[in-house]
């Protein structure tokens, strides 16, 4: 499961959502769940940490979004030992945030360096066939096998590459938006990268 705390308060107050975080991961640790705080706006970023922090005193799997846009979030990646992180790029502005696409994907290399050569577990959230074939070097050049890492895309971009990389023994999470604001979401997701656009229309045409 992924949750952004937004929809759990945050911008209430941290400690409601941290108080309804908690529920979730309880009742999802019943049914052998995972759960991954999602990152959003940049001024909600250090409210999300801070309940990641608290939440994995009692829920040590909990996972959280780094987003390698933000200068930070090779900081963010050294400071989460053991810890699974979802690196993404990210597509919200914010200030001091890296623009250029070279220097995001740079910065998302950096951090997949530390993810892959640490101690927690890295989830690769990435279409970039370029970035891909980099996370599989570094996780080899780490020593981790398939179980040691995943890829994470979006259901219906590059589902032939999904397969092939499921195909080859790696673990690949398709995120699924649930829920009634689900198409909202998905053309949000599409829209902050147009390339993933491109790939999608791409996998409906080659369904017909």
């Amino acid at each position: 499961m992924s949750v952004k705390l937004t929809a759990l308060g945050l911008r209430l107050s941290q400690r409601l959502a941290l108080e309804h975080a908690g529920a979730i991961c309880a009742a999802a640790a019943q049914r052998d769940l995972t759960v991954t705080l999602d990152a959003e706006e940049h001024d909600t970023i250090a409210g999300l940490h801070a309940v990641h922090a608290a939440l994995r005193r009692e829920h040590p799997d909990v996972g959280v979004v780094v987003q390698s846009y933000l200068p930070d979030s090779l900081d963010r990646c050294e400071k989460l030992g053991g810890a699974r992180v979802r690196l993404c790029k990210g597509a919200y502005t914010a200030p001091g945030a890296y623009t250029r696409p070279a220097d995001i994907d740079r910065s998302y290399v950096r951090c997949l360096k530390v993810l892959m050569s640490g101690t927690g577990y890295p989830m690769v959230a990435t279409h970039d066939p370029r970035l891909i074939r980099i996370a599989a070097t570094l996780a080899e050049l780490a020593g981790r096998d398939a179980t040691g890492f995943e890829y994470q895309m979006l259901y219906g971009v590059r589902p032939d590459e999904q397969r092939r990389l499921a195909g080859l023994g790696a673990r690949v999470r398709v995120y699924v938006p649930y829920g009634s604001d689900w198409y909202p979401y998905l053309m949000r997701r599409l829209a902050e990268r147009p390339r993933n656009l491109t790939f999608f229309l791409r996998s409906l045409l080659s369904r017909r």
